[in-house]
């Protein structure tokens, strides 16, 4: 039981702070700088969108808005069946805007695939249709691919909050999460990009299969595997919200670990050794699905070894609980910050044990 114990929190531990020491560590001894410069190579914006008329016009006017050389941009829009008036405001939009109307809806990786295959530019700038970029965001990317060494480049996502703290663990969660993009790209490469805002050389592009979820893993993995880095540029910027609607969080985290799940059925080469990134892709992505396994036998073993030590902790992964159900029964309760930990926490890997049940069943969204 004691060995039980302890492997079960050196693991948890690791998936969520050994994995960014040991990165630390490897920049301090090793970094790995982008060789940035004014570079203007003609750009493809790829956008997939399915009933997307509240955000399509002001996605828009905010595209027209970008910094980069008009006549060096183009922006192609895949419509996938679409029921609302998504298809009408694409035919309304002047060049550079080139609209795709794909009649039935066969999901995202289809829409994305019948956009790059229309699209004339040397690098893929992918976005979704709600976010809003910076002006300078496509310029930023763009000057990454000044270094022949670079494949993919992702941006920076930036979540912002009314004002409120009910959001604060899911806030510290995602600090967590893009220092550790930041430290695998200043030792080599990041095993995901942002989904929101991301670029690829055209000629690395791989068609994604049907029924993907999760693109922004499967095409920069696949970048790697061709020898080329995959970076992240944080002044490339997209900005989006929290969900406060209640749930959809937790909708937005099951649909994309029941992702990473499916990648290993659609690309099993990704746990063999011809995938370079293995030992980031572990770390990163595959222990944390497991931390739902660690924590009931963390909690089981302690309670079982008992005494003053053992005994404690026992307790006070109880507490931890606790102020975690707490937390989710009543919102108010999340503005204390131990509370909004908890209950986010707890949150992700309730949301990691659906996506694993998700998988099993064979039950997928395609569309969030």
């Amino acid at each position: 039981m004691k060995f039980l114990f302890w492997m079960c929190l050196a693991l948890t531990g690791y998936a969520y702070f050994g994995y960014a020491v040991l990165l630390w560590m490897c920049v301090y001894l090793r970094k790995q700088s982008i060789q940035k410069a004014d570079y203007t190579p003609d750009v493809s914006i790829i956008i997939a969108a399915r009933n997307e008329e509240a955000n399509l016009p002001s996605k828009m006017a905010n595209l027209r808005m970008l910094d980069y050389p008009k006549e060096q941009l183009e922006i192609v829009v895949a419509s996938d069946g679409s029921t609302d008036r998504t298809a009408e405001i694409l035919l309304e939009q002047p060049p550079p805007v080139v609209p795709i109307l794909l009649e039935e809806s066969a999901g995202k990786a289809r829409a994305l695939n019948a956009a790059v295959d229309r699209a004339k530019g040397e690098i893929l700038v992918f976005l979704d249709a709600r976010q809003f970029l910076e002006p300078n965001a496509i310029s930023e990317l763009a000057s990454c691919f000044a270094d022949p060494t670079v494949g993919a480049v992702s941006g920076e996502l930036l979540l912002e909050d009314s004002g409120a703290r009910s959001h604060e663990g899911l806030g510290i969660y995602w600090k967590i999460e893009k220092m550790v993009r930041k430290l695998e790209s200043a030792s080599g490469s990041v095993v995901g990009v942002t989904g929101a805002i991301y670029a690829i050389r055209r000629e690395l592009y791989i068609a994604i299969p049907p029924g993907t979820i999760l693109d922004d893993v499967f095409v920069p993995m696949n970048v790697a595997r061709h020898g080329k880095r995959v970076v992240f540029e944080p002044a490339a910027i997209a900005r989006d919200r929290f969900f406060n609607e209640k749930g959809k969080e937790f909708s937005r985290k099951v649909r994309t670990l029941t992702g990473n799940y499916q990648l290993l059925q659609l690309a099993p080469w990704l746990l063999s050794p011809s995938n370079p990134l293995l030992f980031r892709f572990v770390s990163h992505k595959l222990l944390r699905l497991l931390i739902p396994v660690f924590l009931p036998l963390m909690l089981v073993a302690a309670g079982i070894l008992g005494g003053p030590f053992y005994g404690a902790i026992f307790w006070l992964q109880v507490l931890f609980y606790v102020a975690a159900t707490c937390g989710s029964l009543i919102p108010s309760a999340k503005r204390f910050k131990p509370v909004g930990i908890a209950c986010t926490f707890v949150m992700l890997n309730a949301a990691a044990a659906l996506a694993f049940y998700n998988f099993a069943v064979g039950r997928k969204k395609v569309w969030l």
